[in-house]
């Protein structure tokens, strides 16, 4: 045995499930690899949008002493929590396109609440 070496004796038939299990392998390799890729794309392109501006009126007016504390926006209106010099806070909401007042609200406060005993 020493020297005396052939390469034929090593050389092994490929069995055919184990030729398939192989060919199965390097397939979802590929496609793990390629889902990888095509993942990280996505989010590359996502994240390098420019957000579209968000159509806001020109202008809302709001009564004397009264400023704005929160904004809510939707499809086709945004209301507008505001508080006064007095304290007392009001929910108003204006067209989202003319700025015009559609609604008003009083926000209580937790003295003006019936007591719940």
């Amino acid at each position: 045995m020493s020297g005396n070496f052939d390469k034929d004796d090593d050389y092994q038939v490929e069995p055919p499930r184990i030729r398939q299990l192989r060919l199965l392998v390097n397939g979802l390799t590929l496609t793990l690899i390629i889902g990888f890729i095509v993942i990280v794309v996505a989010v590359l392109l996502r994240l390098n949008q420019v957000p579209s501006p968000v159509a806001m009126p020109e202008a809302v007016i709001l009564p004397s002493g009264e400023s704005a504390r929160a904004v809510t926006l939707s499809g086709s209106w945004v209301a507008l929590v505001t508080v006064n010099a007095a304290g007392e806070e009001r929910i108003r909401v204006f067209d989202r396109t003319s700025g015009a007042a559609l609604a008003e609200t009083e926000i209580l406060g937790p003295d003006s609440l019936p007591n719940a005993n």
